[in-house]
């Protein structure tokens, strides 16, 4: 951490110790939750086309994750204190030295996928009026940093933030983080960038700060936001975003429409940036039915910044391929179905394709590339079982530039409440 963050830890540390021996009577135990989420993932990531130093053609392996969550109160006062704390743990089930990489487990120096790996982090928080104040392990969901629960385990930062919802309907954000610990590793890790899909290895931050708000109104029906991010000396970015829901008769109508700018900072460590993201995302939802259409544009010499190995709010961003490549123009159309309208709680299926052209490839030619999307999730709803949780996913992409996926993901997950 930083000299600032340090010092803020401790004082937070202070504050919460000073405050525990009133934590009994207060809302420090009583407030207090717990969870723990078993999440059994397989990962099947077919590259039929690939071309490399390594010619794996597959990534392919299953795991066991645990994530373990602790929220406490706040201790009583104009000033309140508590803590909060994350433990995760994930097993190897199966893997081998020519088919890792899923983003499941961390890869070792033999090649070999890791046993295990666990983590445990802590945050303590600080509360005054309706704002607050966290410092340690944070895990932020921002539209310039999109809480990317994807794998396994969730991934995480270190560093500072704050939260004020003084004004009526406007909630402001702000924060500091300077290191990341990634969906597969353990340890800490300075942040990285990737620009389309690609890594930027060849440098890194220890800085990535944000600040913006979100305004709601109409009942909630319309949230504006406007957003800042600066990955110090290699992008910032500014986003302005629209989402908005209106009942018409028996239909929702919805939109979600952002723009983002962005471009190079300070040190330039990856090169000269110059990227402008359009999207547009609408809906139309009757009983069980969702439609959807999304178009979107990028523009300018430069791929979609974002940071490693989040994915983003773009409205045809998808967990396979992301759209965001320079010059990059796509459509999507998408369909979800909810069968408690049939008298099936819990079962819920949506499909979707997306087909993008004129990427920039810098190779002489023009990018093309679509993707097919089939989810199926279900929830038991009752019995022995119930909150068992089932999702089921498989893709097919294809793309004249980048290697061709066939995929497949299965996932279990289960959750107690412990208190």
């Amino acid at each position: 951490m930083t000299n600032n963050t340090s010092k803020l830890c401790v004082l937070l540390s202070a504050g919460v110790g000073a405050g525990l021996a009133q934590a009994a009577e207060s809302g420090f135990i009583a407030d207090s939750t717990a969870t723990l989420q078993a999440r059994n993932y397989y990962f099947s990531r077919d590259f039929s086309d690939i071309v490399g130093p390594n010619k794996q053609s597959k990534a392919e392996e299953w795991a066991q994750g645990f994530i373990l969550n602790f929220k406490s109160g706040y201790t009583p006062g104009p000033v309140g204190f508590g803590l909060d704390a994350i433990g995760t743990l994930g097993i190897k089930l199966d893997s081998s030295p020519d088919r890792v990489n899923t983003g499941l487990l961390p890869v070792q120096d033999d090649g070999e996928a890791a046993d295990e790996y666990s983590r445990l982090g802590v945050a303590g928080k600080m509360r005054v009026s309706k704002t607050e104040l966290k410092v340690g392990e944070l895990q932020p969901n921002l539209p310039v940093l999109v809480f990317s629960d994807i794998r396994l385990l969730p991934p995480s930062y270190q560093g500072a933030s704050i939260t004020s919802s003084e004004i009526a309907d406007l909630t402001l954000q702000a924060g500091h983080l300077n290191s990341t610990s990634l969906r597969n590793e353990a340890g800490d890790d300075r942040i990285q960038a990737m620009l389309g899909h690609l890594p930027q290895r060849q440098a890194s931050s220890d800085a990535f700060n944000y600040a913006g708000g979100d305004y709601a109104f109409n009942a909630n029906r319309t949230t504006l936001s406007a957003w800042y991010a600066q990955l110090e000396d290699i992008y910032d970015q500014r986003f302005f975003g629209l989402k908005h829901s209106e009942p018409v008769g028996n239909w929702v109508l919805g939109a979600n429409i952002g723009y983002f700018d962005s471009s190079e900072d300070g040190k330039k460590l990856i090169g000269e940036i110059d990227n402008q993201a359009f999207y547009s995302l609408l809906s139309a939802k009757r009983g069980g039915h969702t439609f959807f259409v999304g178009y979107q544009a990028l523009y300018g010499d430069s791929s979609f910044p974002r940071v490693f190995a989040n994915v983003s709010p773009l409205g045809n961003e998808v967990p396979t391929y992301e759209f965001a490549f320079a010059d990059e123009r796509s459509w999507q159309v998408r369909y979800d179905y909810d069968f408690a309208a049939l008298g099936v709680p819990g079962l819920v299926a949506s499909t979707r394709y997306i087909t993008g052209d004129n990427v920039d490839t810098g190779q002489g030619f023009e990018g093309k590339d679509w993707e097919r999307d089939l989810d199926i999730g279900y929830v038991v709803q009752s019995g022995s079982l119930k909150g068992l949780g089932m999702r089921v996913r498989n893709v097919t992409a294809r793309s004249n530039y980048r290697s061709d996926i066939d995929e497949n993901r299965l996932i279990l997950s289960y959750t107690w409440t412990l208190f």
